[in-house]
């Protein structure tokens, strides 16, 4: 299961069901995917198909909606 967090003009922002603890949120569209960390500070962490352009914008994206990621991850995962 990889439950959506939020959508962003073609991308979707998504976690998998059985991966590592660290809080993270996947990234996914027709140009590519990437993979950002969540803590301790917004970070990517791997990708491929993106251009400089686009990974700036994501880890914006990302940070702006840090909170959302976090709220929707504890959820998600149970995490109190």
């Amino acid at each position: 299961m990889s439950p959506t967090v939020f959508r962003y003009k073609s991308y979707r922002f998504f976690f998998f069901s059985r991966e590592e603890s660290r809080m993270h949120i996947h990234i996914l569209s027709p140009d590519g995917e990437a993979k950002f960390w969540i803590e301790p500070v917004v970070a990517l962490a791997d990708y491929s198909g993106f251009s400089d352009r686009q990974l700036k914008e994501l880890a914006k994206v990302v940070e702006e909606h840090g909170k959302e990621i976090e709220k929707a991850w504890k959820k998600h995962f149970s995490v109190s």
